[in-house]
């Protein structure tokens, strides 16, 4: 027994050699390396960009009919011819361009030009859709849609016949006004888009639509 005691003993110097490296070595922070790779802090962590760099460059956007913004060109009113018969007055907000009376039989309908800077206002399509959708749409006779070109300037326009709706924007009629018609047009081109909308007795604007139209084959882009 005494034996067995002393051979247990005579191994404890041993036992302190071989643990006490590998003690220094872990609280020094030894060990496997990887340690050292998960205690590295994201280089992305509390970054506004994102995960990716790329996010923070702004896509392209369609204006809502698939065509990209207008080309860069000398953004302004729309240059064009206004029809003798037809009264000038100033615009009544920032966002026209150009504002009219325009007598008649009927009464007195209105046209206005709005412009939003280069590319603004959104896409063709959609604009004349919502055009359409101010008015109650007589029963026969379907909005009639047409375009054409003037130099390096594309035209798009529609007729709606039927009720002019009440606005909620608060530039449009309170009531409904039956007996309606609106003409409007969308100028595409370097600089623009621009927008013509004439809204007003059916009685009166049936016979101004032909000098509508010829009043859009005279536009030009800024100057």
């Amino acid at each position: 027994m005494q034996t067995r005691h002393w051979l247990a003993l005579a191994w404890l110097p041993l036992l302190a050699v071989l643990l006490i490296p590998t003690l220094a070595l872990t609280a020094c922070g030894g060990g496997d390396s990887s340690d050292a790779v998960h205690e590295t802090p994201d280089a992305t962590a509390g970054s506004d960009e994102g995960e990716d760099a790329s996010d923070a460059i702004a896509p392209i956007r369609s204006q809502g009919n698939g065509t990209p913004p207008a080309a860069a060109g000398t953004p302004g009113p729309v240059r064009f011819d206004l029809p003798a018969s037809w009264q000038e007055h100033p615009p009544a907000s920032s966002m026209r361009t150009a504002q009219a009376l325009i007598p008649g039989p009927g009464g007195v309908a209105e046209m206005v030009v709005f412009y939003f800077g280069p590319g603004g206002g959104g896409g063709t399509e959609a604009n004349l859709e919502r055009w359409i959708g101010q008015m109650q749409v007589a029963e026969g006779i379907e909005p009639e849609r047409g375009s054409f070109e003037v130099g390096d300037l594309q035209v798009t326009h529609v007729t709606v016949h039927g009720i002019l709706l009440p606005s909620n924007m608060g530039t449009g009629p309170t009531e409904p006004q039956p007996n309606s018609m609106l003409l409007g047009a969308v100028v595409e081109g370097p600089g623009g888009p621009w927008f013509f909308k004439v809204t007003g007795p059916a009685a009166t604007l049936e016979g101004e639509r032909d000098t509508f139209l010829d009043m859009l084959k005279t536009v030009q882009p800024p100057a």
